[in-house]
């Protein structure tokens, strides 16, 4: 692999936001989770669950309802008392809809996917028809004395549930009437609490309808008579959420304690036709509070305070059982939050609001492979970087030569030009932005520093020069007709020739910049690509999918290189298509060509193409250290893949020099330490 001196960096503070809100879509098999600080994420569970796509957070949007309705079309609703749809190919908000009925707990498609159900703060709950190309109110339901927390609709669309305080009502949907009200039970642990929250219900299509409670109830009713058929006591907290199975066989439940809960409808009898609900197995994959399930075909998913995204298979439903029924917790998003200077030894962290510049510690020590060296100087925080106003930042760079940094968020593009004397930094915002900047899904420096590429949510890809303190527009390569597919990863050769842009499903483009036009177009393949990268000198461009395949293209000749043909001849080891987390970063040595360097949430390899690549018989990774000096010369010349998991879990990687590399872990330990405390739960013998 060779012996680099590595930067280990482990003052990026960085903690993702809990999860609020998921949303299953059976047609697409796609899952969508919405975060505390407004942020959406979009999951393709196809495609190795990769996060493909992703909507920026707002202050003022506190998601509290997510949907699927009409196939395709994804929409939201909060405390703001907007309804929101999202453009999932511009990756921007379409359009918000006020409901006029205060902040909005809970919302609901109807069976058919035509019409929207909200409910409101006002106690009311309102119907909306979804049309071509927005919604439109239709009616308001009768009205009741406190917030709707929770609505579910009957598989027949005649009727709907709706949970508040205190009571379940069961509204006829073609009078808008209330025909069905249940009192729900105030006890919790033989003590008598001053109100009962229902906080999920769900209207199953024999007329039963299952509530989840602030008592630790799950609880199951007669829709016809308005009796309670069976109550299940299984939490000393709130029951914060449910969700049912299509084929209405089983059901999940998540606590505030971090426990979800499976329950399965089983025969009474073996010879029986009866049947009852029965809870079969508790998960405890949380730490925190479980505030949102979700339940496809073969898993039960869900989400909370903790911040992980947990896909729990149900092994009695996965036919193959191989790594694809592995238990998965996604923590970190499947992007870069971090750029690297590599000139002046700089690294840009990008969080919510703020940027932050650092400039790395220095060591004049020496010592053995393995050693920890002193710092002769300490790691320096440059900046500070507030954004103005209430949008997260989307994406945001640091140029290589460090004297440029540009971010940008959904309505607002920003260029700063930093300025270096001794051991101060002075920053100066480049003013007169034009409007076809307004908002970028992906920003790029050249590696001269000279050229900034901005990829923008209409498609269009715009090629600025960089002057000393200002700007030139040089080009912008518009979208192909018919299309507004956003590009979402963007890289550029070391010599400025050429331009790769990725988007969520077109494929990988590659443009000439000298002469600006399209060049070619690399075939299409069936998964995301999560990772890109040109060569140096040869040109190639180095592409990364999201079932862990990777291509090597050759950029002048237009076709795959005899290398990638041979990978794809023998195939990847299978231990290497087993791994969960998708490539994030690719790079290349200066000195070595048939080094490729990439790195995923777990580990870092170097692919040396010229060794023969591993069969399924060799070991991949050998987790034990060389015995010696001879083991070592072996290990280098086994294979082709040399991997390390030193590092962990790894955010950033990348070569700042021929022998140095900065990696930038984010222990989970570290996350946990600054969320709020668990609910506490006696232990037998304390």
């Amino acid at each position: 692999m060779g012996e680099f001196k590595v930067h280990r960096v482990r003052f990026f503070n960085y903690v993702p936001s809990g999860i609020r809100c998921v949303a299953y879509n059976n047609q697409s098999n796609r899952l969508a989770v919405s975060r505390t600080d407004g942020t959406v994420e979009i999951y393709n569970l196809s495609a190795n669950y990769f996060q493909e796509k992703f909507f920026p957070g707002h202050e003022s949007r506190a998601t509290e309802a997510l949907c699927w309705a009409a196939g395709q079309r994804l929409f939201s609703a909060g405390l703001n008392g907007e309804i929101i749809e999202y453009d999932l190919q511009a990756l921007n908000i379409k359009y918000a809809v006020d409901a006029f009925g205060g902040p909005i707990w809970s919302m609901t498609a109807s069976p058919s996917g035509s019409q929207l159900l909200v409910g409101c703060e006002d106690g009311s709950v309102k119907l909306f028809q979804i049309t071509p190309d927005k919604i439109q109110f239709e009616r308001n339901f009768d009205r009741q004395k406190s917030r709707i927390l929770s609505l579910s609709w009957h598989p027949s669309g005649t009727h709907i549930a709706a949970g508040s305080i205190d009571y379940i009502n069961v509204f006829d949907v073609k009078s808008g009437s209330t025909i069905r009200k249940m009192i729900v039970d105030r006890q919790c642990m033989g003590v008598s609490k001053r109100k009962c929250i229902v906080w999920g219900v769900a209207f199953l299509s024999d007329g039963t309808i299952i509530s989840a409670d602030s008592s630790g109830k799950v609880q199951f009713w007669d829709s016809a008579t308005g009796t309670l058929v069976k109550s299940h006591l299984i939490a000393n907290a709130d029951v914060h959420s449910i969700a049912v199975a299509d084929q209405e066989d089983s059901f999940v439940v998540g606590t505030a304690e971090g426990t979800i809960f499976h329950f399965q409808l089983v025969p009474v009898t073996s010879n029986s036709n009866e049947k009852q609900w029965v809870r079969t197995k508790p998960f405890q994959h949380h730490t925190h509070d479980v505030r949102a399930v979700a339940h496809s075909p073969t898993a039960l998913i869900s989400g909370g305070t903790d911040t992980h995204l947990v896909i729990r298979p149900l092994m009695e439903k996965v036919e193959v059982k191989n790594y694809d029924a592995a238990l998965r917790k996604i923590t970190f998003p499947h992007r870069r939050l971090i750029s690297c200077s590599k000139k002046r030894q700089l690294l840009l962290f990008q969080f919510a609001h703020h940027l932050e510049l650092w400039r790395l510690g220095s060591t004049v020590a020496t010592g053995k492979n393995g050693d920890t060296l002193p710092l002769s100087k300490n790691a320096d925080h440059l900046l500070h970087l507030k954004t103005k106003g209430p949008e997260n930042i989307i994406c945001s760079s640091i140029s290589p030569c460090g004297s440029w940094i540009a971010y940008s968020t959904a309505s607002r593009f920003c260029l700063c030009r930093l300025n270096y004397e001794h051991d101060n930094i002075s920053l100066k915002r480049v003013s007169k932005m034009p409007a076809f900047l307004r908002s970028a899904l992906q920003i790029l420096f050249s590696e001269d520093s000279t050229k900034l590429f901005v990829a923008s949510n209409q498609g269009s890809l715009h090629i600025l020069q960089l002057l000393e303190g200002s700007f030139k527009h040089l080009h912008a390569f518009q979208p192909l007709s018919g299309t507004v597919e956003a590009m979402c990863l963007l890289a550029v050769s070391p010599d400025g020739n050429w331009l790769a842009a990725s988007g969520t499903s077109a494929g990988v483009h590659v443009y000439n910049i000298k002469q600006l036009k399209l060049h070619c177009t690399v075939p299409a393949y069936n998964f995301p690509v999560t990772a890109l990268a040109i060569a140096p000198d040869t040109n190639n461009l180095v592409i990364a999918h999201s079932d862990q395949q990777v291509f090597e293209y050759s950029i002048p000749d237009k076709q795959y290189t005899e290398w990638s043909r041979a990978v794809q001849k023998q195939g990847f080891h299978y231990l290497w298509l087993q791994r969960d987390t998708p490539i994030t970063h690719i790079s290349f040595h200066p000195k070595r060509p048939m080094h490729i360097l990439l790195h995923d949430a777990y580990m870092f390899c170097i692919i040396d193409k010229s060794l023969p690549l591993p069969s399924d018989k060799t070991l991949l990774y050998n987790p034990l250290p060389p015995m010696n000096e001879s083991d070592v010369v072996r290990r280098r010349t086994a294979h082709a893949f040399k991997i390390s998991k030193i590092y962990k879990p790894l955010l950033f990687l990348d070569l700042l020099d021929e022998r140095t590399l900065v990696a930038v872990e984010r222990p989970l330990d570290d996350i946990i330490a600054q969320l709020p405390p668990p609910i506490k739960k006696k232990k037998f013998g304390t």
